[in-house]
């Protein structure tokens, strides 16, 4: 294994991790931190004159992530 594929195997971690943190934290008793389940909610909510553009950039996002990391 290259040092460049351990170096983002070890950032992809380091953002799982963080995610980790954030949510436990998020969910304390009193905490003022949405979950990401808060936060997902309100982007999908989103519109513009009626057009669901929060849930069109999510499923964008998904369609982006599909296409470049599984479609190999």
């Amino acid at each position: 294994m290259s040092v460049a594929t351990m170096i983002i195997i070890g950032l992809f971690a380091v953002a799982g991790v963080a995610f980790l943190v954030v949510e436990v934290l998020a969910r304390r008793p009193g905490s003022t931190i949405p979950t990401f389940g808060d936060l997902t909610a309100a982007i999908l909510r989103f519109e513009v004159s009626r057009i669901p553009v929060g849930r069109i950039g999510v499923y964008g996002f998904w369609w982006w992530v599909g296409w470049h990391f599984f479609a190999r």
